[in-house]
């Protein structure tokens, strides 16, 4: 595997830790931010006090990382065009990462009336569910048909269940008012460990090299 396609792969990797800092140290900066009642949106939301810069430091790197795990997913995978059609999937995750930070959520993220921006932001969030739920579903088969890990398979079938029971929660939290951004956060941590999952996947070949070499 060439230094490039390792490079691109990691970047899936280091997601997870990049979305659990980015929000970490930027809920720092809001007073009184709940991370079991409020969602991440509220950290970039229109009014927020760090509204400016925290799709600067969470959707917009995180778009580009998730666009350049998709360019190496699509080329490690080359070879089956369901593993291109995840890729392509990967890729519209990190394009509705781009839109929740280009159109940032009114202020409290449910209002009665929601502005444009609001519907803009709820469309590209509604994007990247779909979007990854999609890519997880199609890793069940791929997993062990494409892969040859029957692992990858089953992990990416809890994970998809995982993320359709957190949903549901969800939109029950959104309604009642209680626990959202708990819910929520389950619901992208589950998503985004799937992607660290895949992106060890791919990466086995060149770490099982490497450990070869290191032990002989």
């Amino acid at each position: 595997m060439k230094p490039l396609d390792r490079a691109l792969l990691a970047c899936g990797l280091l997601i997870p830790f990049w979305l659990l800092l980015g929000v970490w140290f930027t809920a720092q900066a809001y007073p009184g931010y709940d991370h079991l009642q409020h969602a991440m949106s509220q950290l970039g939301a229109t009014g927020a006090p760090t509204q400016r810069w925290s799709p600067l430091l969470n959707n917009f790197p995180l778009a580009l990382l998730f666009a350049l795990f998709a360019l190496g997913l699509a080329r490690r995978w080359r070879s089956s065009k369901l593993a291109l059609l995840s890729a392509a999937l990967v890729l519209l995750h990190g394009l509705g990462s781009l839109g929740t930070g280009l159109f940032p959520c009114d202020q409290g993220c449910a209002p009665a009336e929601p502005s444009s921006s609001q519907q803009l932001h709820n469309l590209s969030g509604l994007l990247m569910f779909v979007s990854l739920t999609m890519a997880s579903a199609l890793w069940v088969w791929l997993g062990k048909r494409l892969a040859g890990s029957p692992a990858l398979g089953w992990f990416s079938l809890v994970c998809l269940i995982a993320a359709v029971v957190s949903v549901v929660l969800m939109a029950q939290a959104a309604q009642s008012g209680q626990l959202f951004g708990l819910y929520q956060r389950l619901n992208y941590g589950v998503s985004v460990m799937w992607i660290a999952g895949l992106a060890l996947s791919s990466l086995r070949p060149a770490l099982a090299n490497r450990f070869r070499i290191a032990t002989t």
